[in-house]
């Protein structure tokens, strides 16, 4: 297994084309970031390749697999030369040792097999022994690594994700965990967001992250409850996140509905209301009328009072237990460069 670590970390450190040889459905589930999906079978034709490995034996398997790489094979090669063609084109990277790095579910056929043809144009190819599976390994593992954590609450409006920004613009270490799962973690968290990843590729996502990290250092995120949409915060982080430091941001409702009214006025009327919706029992019968009248007529800073109570008192739930935490008061504040001073002060 040792070896096979070592072999990823290599394979890692290439410059080139990554391509994932494994069918889309595959991909979908979970890939490395920033590959190219060239499946060598569909999922009908894995599906059915399957299928008869499992009743007909590998060899038969085989067999009915170059039937359907023949029927493909131009299509195949266009794909791959188009997209190592795109590779050069945008690439600085005059390095002679280019390599083009394939990898399939274990390291086995589908990998190899595109690697063989490949070789045949004299390009330089690294496979991965152990494919994805090892990847997902790793990506686990990073979970487990101790971590110098800083997570950064307060109370809905008061620019958690924007002080974030700021933090990430300026070199410090951050996870942007609603930013990788397309979610913004309430009932409006979806609004404007592209469709969320699955839940594997948001560990990936995560895991490539914290891997460029100095370990030494700082590294800081947002509170969040354990799900953000559909995405689940990785049961191992989530758990150093709940113990860690906190820096507790302080502002007052002015500021937070301003905040509120600037991220959420710009969205269509049936998308908000659809949001309230969907809380209306948390909200109860008198503060979802209101809220919905005030969609209507654009009333946007009684739309947000409508639900800062249900969000605040939710939000206290959530802080209950904590500890170590540092107050923050940003009430009027610009959030630039300036905080930054205030929160180094302050850890």
């Amino acid at each position: 297994m040792y070896f096979k670590r070592k072999e990823l970390e290599k394979f890692r450190s290439f410059k080139g084309p990554l391509i994932d040889v494994r069918s889309p459905g595959e991909y979908y589930k979970g890939h490395m970031p920033n590959s190219i999906n060239i499946p060598l079978f569909d999922n009908d034709e894995r599906s059915i390749i399957g299928t008869i490995y499992k009743k007909e034996g590998r060899e038969k398997a085989v067999i009915e697999g170059l039937k359907f790489v023949e029927k493909k094979m131009e299509l195949l090669l266009d794909n791959l030369f188009m997209n190592i063609d795109s590779y050069k084109n945008i690439s600085n990277d005059n390095n002679k040792e280019f390599f083009i790095r394939i990898y399939c579910s274990r390291g086995g056929m589908r990998s190899q097999s595109i690697a063989w043809l490949l070789e045949k144009f004299k390009f330089n190819i690294f496979t991965l022994n152990g494919g994805y599976k090892i990847y997902r390994r790793w990506v686990l593992n990073s979970f487990s690594k101790k971590l110098n954590i800083v997570v950064i609450g307060g109370k809905t409006g008061t620019g958690k994700t924007r002080l974030l920004s700021l933090l990430e613009k300026n070199k410090y270490q951050t996870i942007d965990l609603e930013g990788f799962a397309c979610h913004r973690g309430s009932t409006f968290g979806g609004l404007g967001m592209k469709e969320q990843p699955s839940n594997e590729q948001y560990e990936n996502k995560i895991a490539e992250k914290i891997n460029s990290f100095k370990f030494s250092n700082n590294i800081f995120v947002e509170a969040e409850s354990a799900n953000i949409g559909k995405c689940k915060i990785p049961h191992e982080l989530f758990n150093q996140m709940k113990n860690s430091k906190r820096i507790e941001i302080l502002r007052s409702e002015s500021n937070r509905l301003e905040e509120l009214i600037n991220t959420y006025s710009v969205f269509k009327k049936e998308e908000l209301r659809e949001s309230v919706l969907r809380i209306k029992k948390r909200l109860g019968p008198q503060r979802t009328k209101i809220a919905l009248e005030s969609i209507n007529n654009e009333k946007w800073d009684i739309v947000c009072r409508s639900v800062l109570d249900y969000y605040d008192k939710c939000y206290e739930y959530e802080k209950v237990g904590k500890t170590n935490i540092r107050l923050l008061d940003l009430t009027d504040k610009k959030y630039d460069e300036r905080i930054l001073e205030l929160i180094n002060n302050i850890l």
